[in-house]
């Protein structure tokens, strides 16, 4: 398995919780080759979509989502960009 399918499991089994209707993962590692943090892990992007998000402001939403994979950000990924909605506003 790749790095990033590899990643994307385990974002998808750590973000279970938030119960999301969407998941889009992407991974943008190729973009970054050569640059220093490319080395101590990856670059990816999500998109999720759940009723955990209503009410809250992206600070709040973000928080939600580093809660269950932060630690994953002092090892195997690098950089991650989230785009977190929830329902009504998709």
């Amino acid at each position: 398995m790749n790095a990033g399918a590899d990643i994307e499991t385990l974002l998808r089994e750590r973000l279970a919780p938030l119960a999301p209707t969407r998941f889009e993962f992407a991974d943008d590692s190729h973009l970054h080759a050569g640059h220093a943090g490319a080395r101590e892990g990856g670059h990816y992007r999500l998109v999720l979509v759940s009723a955990a998000f209503a009410g809250k402001n992206t600070v709040a939403r973000h928080r939600l989502v580093f809660d269950l994979v932060g630690d994953l950000m002092r090892t195997r990924i690098h950089a991650l960009g989230i785009k977190a909605l929830a329902p009504d506003e998709v």
